[in-house]
Order: structure tokens, then C-alpha cells, then sequence
């Protein structure tokens, strides 16, 4: 049978009648990927309907083109910064936004393929369905006029950008980061409403890129980072010529000729903040409604998120769900990581239980922002008793060898065991040096340990070393690759 179908062509087909099917993945981004791979690698057999664009999130609106366009304002940024070298020149890099926007769109469809529609035809036991929406019944899934059958179902149809209630709101047209990352011609200035780690990655990228940025959140940047990172983003962010606005209150929305204006609060008083164009990353929602679940007594969150233990199972039994459309972590391979434990628990395949306590996140601003295990505040109300251990990036040798000493690690360990609960870091190497932070965290290390480790000199992963250290000495008064 044809590897992609439409619902409506296989009503006539052996392969689409009830039972035919092991399981069914609804949704085919990263998780509905990862699941339908992980059963045919069993030799099961799965129907993967589709549910918007195949690849999901990440390869068509996420992940893939914001990277992209990072990098693209990192090179023009780098111009600039190569004058804080002694000797070296600033240079200006003119900036085509619509030859970066359409070279984003253009990889966006090259991944698109390579990495999910030309898989399909390598797994000869998964059967990809195009016809969306789908809808679960008693049994299994309609779809398309079809109701095809299985014992198993795993929900997979990821989350979309939430609008937040704000007055006037619905009278303009608001852009999210998807809109952003598209829009065809360069808008002289855009305000960012919120500062997660979307808000912060896109502010940067557009400031980057030639675009007058205000930064608007309600609580400070990075809410669920450690104070000190947090900060030391802030103060990059602003040094650079991006407008932050933080502590206010959302009043209203009002659009006039060519520009948008933000009505806010702060401190009892109100503001009015105008640009050309607003950008709302206010937190993502989740792709549940429509599907049936509370027919089947499916529960859901407040935010609509589907609720689902260690084993990825939903309230109701036979069906499992996995990624953004749950209430578990929103990362691409977390994503795929659930969904691999919901298979393999669904087809009694190796037990496993989902687990997130050595988890590493990123931030991809610059400098990165990158986390892994417990805050210092998240460890005091576990119960620990807390030590902690900070060092700004001058005392990295390799910041001051690269003229760039913005940033700061932060350590959080167990005060009685000398264990290591978790840590942050604020750098231009964050994002690759807090894997070594992962591994330390999944084998137990001890803050001890990690700082009699050996490391290489001139990288930022030895600030994880300085960092330990600094548990119990001054790393200012040793020399290099002393201790």
C-alpha cells in the first residue's frame, strides 16, 4: 500500500479496516515520529494521521527557522563586536530581510523532507494518513469520514502560541513568533510581549537584524531561571540596544495609522508603548480541543493540556499522549523522549517511566542561557538544605581570552551529601557547556568531585570546575589550572 494516503482512499483497502492496525498516532511532528518509529522498529503496525503540517512545530515554526535566523543575526552582530578586540576594526553588515526570511523558508522545507517526509517510505509499516482534523471514538480514530481501528492510541498533536485577554487585543493584527519569522518585509520597530525564553531569543534575533526592540513582560525575563542569570541576560540585552520593560501590567491595546500601542502599568501608573508592529510570546497552548477527549473521559488542565502519569497514559485506558499536548515538558526532545516511553509501555516493550530530573534547557540568545535539575529556590522547597555556589565570567580565563566576560554559573548543591541538584549558566558556550552539568547531575556527582575533575584549559566548561571550587576557596587568588 501507498506510504501516504488520504482517509477517503483507503476506506476500500485491507489495511484500513477495523483492527488492522496496532496503533495510531495522532499527530506527526516530533512525537508522532518518534512513536510511529518506535513501534515499527517492533513490528507493529500504525496509522500516523496527520494534524496540520507534518514535521510539527519544530522543523516548520520553531526550532528550525528561529535557529536559523539567530545565526543570521549573530553574523551580523559579530561585525560589530569584533571591536572589542584590540586591533580589530567594527565592520557593518547590510541586512536583506527578505533574502534571510525567504533562505529560512527555504530550509525549513529542505528539513521538512529530508528529515520527515522522506523517511516514510523506510518504515514499510507505517501507513501516513494526510486527512486533518481527526477525532478519537470508542475503539479508535475518525478521520476523514473514517473510523480506523486499534487497541492503542497516542495523542501527539503538539501546542500553538496563546493570546492573552487584553483589551482591544482582537482589533489588531498581532504577529507571533511564526508571523515573525515570515514576515516579508523588515518592520522598523515591533514590541515583544513576554519574556520567556521565545520572547527573549526573538527580541535579540530582530535587534540583531536592524529592528527597534521593547522587550514587555509582567514579571522579569526568564521567570523560571535562577535571579542571576536571569540578570545577566537583562543587562546583554540592554547593552545591546534592546528596550526591557519589566514588572507591568497589560491594560489595553489600541492600533492607529502604521503603528500599535501598548497600554501598561507600573506602579500605580499607567504608559502607552507604540511601535510598528506587536509580537506576542506569551506561552504556548495546547492542540487538544476537537479531539474527543472529554467523550472519553480524557482529562484535561486548565490550559487544556492532557494530564498523563510517568507512563505517558492518559485517564483513559488504551490511549497515551506525548509531547506539547500534554502537561510535560515543552521541548522538541522531550517530545520524541515521551513518546518513545509511551510506546514502550503501551506495547509492553521495556518498561520506562518518564523522567525529567537531569533534563538540560536552552536559551538560544547570546549570551545562552542553559539549565539542568534543580533552582536554588526549587531545592529549598523540596526540602534540601541548599548550598550554593556563583561566579560572574570574568573568572573563566577563556571569557577574558575572548573579550566577553557577560555571564555567570550558578550552582545549587546538597549542603548535607554535597550533592549536586542542579545549575545555570549565562554564556556564549552555555548551550553545549551544560551537558557536562547533565552528566554530572545523572551519575551523583559531588560538588567535590566535579571540582578535582580534570578539564581543558581556555573553555567555558571549565567554569563548572571554577564554579565547584568555589564552594570552598576563592578561584580569584589560584593561578591557572591550579586546584
Amino acid at each position: 500500500m501507498d506510504q501516504i494516503v488520504k482517509a477517503h482512499d483507503c476506506c476500500s483497502t485491507k489495511d484500513a479496516r477495523s483492527d488492522s492496525y496496532d496503533l495510531i498516532v495522532v499527530g506527526a511532528g516530533s512525537a508522532g515520529f518518534s512513536a510511529s518509529i518506535t513501534a515499527a522498529e517492533a513490528g507493529k503496525r500504525v496509522a500516523l494521521v496527520g494534524h496540520g503540517t507534518i514535521g510539527g512545530t519544530c522543523v516548520n515554526v520553531g526550532c528550525v527557522p528561529s535557529k536559523a535566523m539567530i545565526r543570521a543575526a549573530e553574523a551580523v552582530h559579530s561585525g560589530a563586536s569584533a571591536a572589542r578586540f584590540p586591533g580589530i576594526e567594527p565592520c557593518t553588515h547590510a541586512v536583506d530581510w527578505p533574502s534571510v526570511v525567504k533562505g529560512t523558508t527555504d530550509l525549513v522545507a529542505e528539513m521538512r523532507h529530508k528529515k520527515y517526509i522522506d523517511l516514510l517510505p523506510a518504515y514499510e509499516k507505517v501507513t501516513y494518513i494526510e486527512d486533518d482534523p481527526a477525532r478519537l471514538v470508542e475503539g479508535g480514530v475518525a478521520v476523514g469520514g473514517l473510523v480506523i481501528s486499534a487497541p492503542r492510541v497516542l495523542i501527539a498533536t503538539g501546542s500553538r502560541p496563546h493570546m492573552p485577554a487584553i483589551e482591544g487585543i482582537e482589533t489588531v493584527e498581532t504577529l507571533d513568533s511564526t508571523g515573525l519569522l515570515t514576515l516579508p518585509d523588515r518592520p522598523e520597530s515591533i514590541i515583544v510581549l513576554g519574556g520567556g525564553y521565545i520572547g527573549c531569543e526573538l527580541a535579540q534575533m530582530a535587534s540583531r537584524l536592524g529592528v527597534k526592540v521593547i522587550l514587555v513582560t509582567r514579571s522579569r525575563l526568564l521567570p523560571g531561571a535562577e535571579p542571576e542569570v536571569a540578570e545577566a541576560l537583562t543587562q546583554a540585552l540592554k547593552a545591546e540596544g534592546t528596550a526591557v520593560e519589566t514588572g507591568l501590567a497589560y491594560v489595553s491595546v489600541t492600533k492607529a495609522a502604521g503603528s500599535v500601542s501598548l497600554t501598561v502599568e507600573r506602579h500605580g501608573k499607567t504608559e502607552v508603548i507604540s511601535a510598528e508592529r506587536l509580537v506576542m510570546t506569551t506561552g504556548r497552548i495546547a492542540n487538544s480541543e476537537n479531539l474527543g477527549l472529554e467523550d472519553l473521559e480524557i482529562e484535561t488542565d486548565a490550559r487544556g493540556s492532557i494530564k498523563v502519569g510517568r507512563d505517558m497514559a492518559t485517564t483513559r485506558a488504551g490511549v497515551w499522549a506525548a509531547g506539547d499536548v500534554t502537561d510535560r515538558d515543552q521541548f522538541v526532545y522531550m517530545a520524541a523522549y515521551g513518546a518513545k516511553v509511551a510506546i514502550n509501555n503501551a506495547l509492553g516493550l521495556e518498561p520506562m517511566r518518564y523522567d525529567n530530573a537531569a533534563m538540560p534547557w536552552v536559551v538560544f540568545t547570546d549570551p545562552q542561557v542553559a539549565g539542568v535539575g534543580l533552582t536554588e529556590a526549587d531545592a529549598k522547597a523540596a526540602g534540601y538544605e541548599v548550598k550554593i555556589s556563583v561566579i560572574t565570567l570574568d573568572n573563566v580565563p577563556r571569557a577574558a581570552a575572548a573579550r566577553d566576560t557577560r555571564g555567570v554559573i550558578k550552582l545549587v548543591a546538597d549542603a548535607k551529601t554535597d550533592r549536586l541538584l542542579g545549575g545555570q549558566i549565562a554564556a556564549p558556550e552555555g548551550s553545549d557547556t551544560i551537558q557536562t552539568l547533565t552528566m554530572a547531575l545523572k551519575f551523583g556527582m559531588t560538588t567535590k568531585a566535579l571540582g578535582e575533575t580534570i578539564f581543558p584549559y581556555l573553555t567555558t566548561v571549565e567554569g563548572l570546575k571554577l564554579a565547584a571550587q568555589t564552594f570552598d576557596k576563592d578561584v580569584a587568588k589560584l593561578s591557572c589550572c591550579a586546584g
